[in-house]
């Protein structure tokens, strides 16, 4: 069975991505971004979902886990924020922030938007948000608010998303973590 561990990076919806997880039928855990890379390989994960959160202050050995960990990597929100980070991009204030309904255009509806689109509505805080996209990076989906609202690396499976699939307030979240979840499987 696929097993997945979500991050958590103290957002108030950590808890709701791992139980949509375990939802959709897969082996999940919440573990604290303070685990050593070994420390949480020990676990066995097919993929890691970095959550959202307050402040890239807060996010403990994230980027170590980007950097050092081969495994498909998904990070939602502040996890979308702290891999444009470690990988050269970069992050400020957006035009936008509390949360609130986003209509998102899909650009590249491959491996983790499969399904979704062209235009989808989601929830999603906008206070920060990816302001530069990171060297190579393809830039999946953009809104009339923010122009980097989801990317991928271009040769490894790490994505991110500013807005939160967990919510129901979001059109295809549950499609978004179904194609993720596949993506872990192989």
């Amino acid at each position: 069975m696929t097993s997945v561990v979500v991050i958590n990076n103290y957002g108030q919806f950590a808890h709701l991505i791992h139980r949509t997880v375990r939802d959709l039928g897969t082996r999940c855990e919440l573990v604290k971004n303070t685990l050593s890379p070994d420390e949480l390989l020990q676990r066995s994960p097919d993929g890691l979902i970095l959550s959202g959160g307050p402040t890239l202050d807060r996010i403990g050995n994230c980027k170590q886990y980007v950097r050092e960990i081969e495994l498909p990597i998904l990070g939602i929100c502040l996890g979308h924020q702290l891999i444009a980070e470690t990988f050269g991009g970069a992050v400020g204030k957006g035009a936008s922030g509390g949360y609130a309904d986003v209509t998102v255009e899909i650009i590249e509806p491959d491996d983790i938007l499969l399904g979704i689109g062209p235009t989808i509505t989601t929830w999603a805080s906008h206070a920060d948000e990816v302001s530069r996209l990171p060297n190579n990076f393809v830039k999946l989906a953009r809104s009339a608010i923010c122009e980097i609202e989801a990317m991928k690396h271009p040769s490894k499976p790490i994505y991110g998303v500013q807005w939160h699939p967990e919510v129901a307030h979001t059109e295809a979240g549950n499609t978004l973590i179904l194609n993720f979840l596949k993506i872990c499987e192989s």
